[in-house]
C-alpha cells in the first residue's frame, strides 16, 4: 500500500504541472493561453491511482499540442476525482474549471449549489449513478413492453424529478415519512426505481425494502451492482473507463469550444441482472435486456 500510495503521489505530482498547448488565435499577454489540466484525488488507493493513471492517458492528447513555455498563462482544468476531491477543488480560490467525477449528483449539487453562481458556473460532473431515462429503457427491455415504474424521491432531488417527470410515478418523500409508508404508496407499480437518493435509501434500510418488493412481486431497478447482488432485478452499470472516456470527451469540448458543458449522466454502460430474482418474478429475460449496452468508442 505504501508503494501504491508513493506512485500516485509521484503521478499527481507529474499531472499537476498540466501539460502544454498552443492556441489556435493569440490572446493578450494577460489572458490564459490555451489550458493546462491537474487530476485530484481524495485518497490514495489502489483505485484512485488506476483511475488517475487511465484518465491521464485519455487528457493528454487533448492537451499536449500546448506549448510548455507558456504554462503559467493557461487556464487549468481540474478534474476531481470523488465527493472529497471535489470539495478540495472548489475550496480553492482560482479561476479554474472543475469538472468532477466519481460523485453522485446529489453530492455534486449539494457542493457547487453552495458557491456563488459565477463560482458555480465553472464546474460541471460526469455524475456516478445510472441515468435514469436509461433505467427505465431497461426496465421496459426486461420485461419486453412498456411497464408502470415508480420512483420515491427526497426533497432535495430536483435532479432525479427533472429526469423522470412525466416519465414515472413520482412520490415525493417528506423527513418523517416512514420507508414502510412509501413503499405502499408505490405497489401499484410494477417495478420500483431507486435512485441514490440519501433522503430515501441508506444502508440500514436498502435490505428490508428489497424484501418488502420482494414478497409483492414487485421488481426493483436499483442504482448499483452491489444493489443487483442483494436483491434488486438489474441495474445499467459504467465502469471506470466508461466515466472516464466521457470525462475525457466533456474536457476536450470545454478546450474545443470554452464553452463548459452541462452537467451528465454517464454516457457508456452496460447492464447485469440478477438471475435468481429474475425467475422468482416470473420473468424472462431475452437478449435485447441482456445486451442492453451503450458502449464507449
Amino acid at each position: 500500500m505504501r508503494r501504491v500510495a508513493h506512485s500516485l503521489r509521484r503521478l499527481l505530482a507529474s499531472l499537476a504541472l498540466g501539460l502544454a498547448a498552443c492556441s489556435a488565435t493569440a490572446a493578450p499577454p494577460d489572458k490564459a493561453q490555451g489550458y493546462r489540466f491537474e487530476i485530484v484525488t481524495g485518497d490514495d488507493s489502489a483505485v484512485s491511482a488506476r483511475i488517475a493513471e487511465d484518465l491521464y492517458k485519455r487528457l493528454v492528447p487533448t492537451f499536449a499540442a500546448f506549448r510548455t513555455e507558456l504554462a503559467q498563462k493557461r487556464r487549468m482544468v481540474t478534474i476531481a476525482i470523488g465527493p472529497d476531491a471535489l470539495r478540495q477543488a472548489v475550496a480553492r480560490r482560482c479561476d479554474c474549471v472543475v469538472i468532477a467525477a466519481f460523485t453522485s449528483s446529489q453530492v455534486w449539487r449539494s457542493v457547487v449549489g453552495a458557491l456563488p453562481p459565477a463560482r458555480a458556473a465553472l464546474n460541471t460532473a460526469v455524475y456516478a449513478e445510472p441515468a435514469p431515462l436509461d433505467q427505465l429503457q431497461l426496465a421496459s427491455l426486461l420485461y419486453r413492453r412498456p411497464v408502470r415504474v415508480a420512483a420515491i424521491v427526497g426533497q432535495d432531488a430536483d435532479t432525479f424529478v427533472h429526469a423522470l417527470q412525466g416519465k414515472a410515478d413520482l412520490v415525493r418523500a417528506a423527513p418523517s415519512d416512514d420507508i414502510g409508508e412509501l413503499l405502499g404508496r408505490v405497489k401499484r407499480s410494477e417495478a420500483l426505481l431507486a435512485l441514490p437518493d440519501s433522503a430515501v435509501y441508506n444502508p440500514e434500510n436498502v435490505r428490508s425494502i428489497l424484501l418488502a418488493t420482494y414478497r409483492r412481486k414487485q421488481a426493483v431497478i436499483g442504482f448499483s451492482g452491489d444493489m443487483v447482488k442483494v436483491g434488486a432485478l438489474a441495474t445499467t452499470y459504467s465502469d471506470i473507463e466508461d466515466i472516464n472516456a466521457q470525462v475525457a470527451e466533456v474536457a476536450a469540448a470545454f478546450v474545443a469550444s470554452g464553452e463548459l458543458p452541462a452537467p451528465q449522466f454517464p454516457r457508456y454502460f452496460r447492464t447485469t441482472i440478477n438471475e435468481g430474482v429474475a425467475r422468482s418474478l416470473d420473468i424472462v429475460v431475452g437478449k435485447d435486456a441482456r445486451g442492453f449496452a451503450r458502449p464507449r468508442p
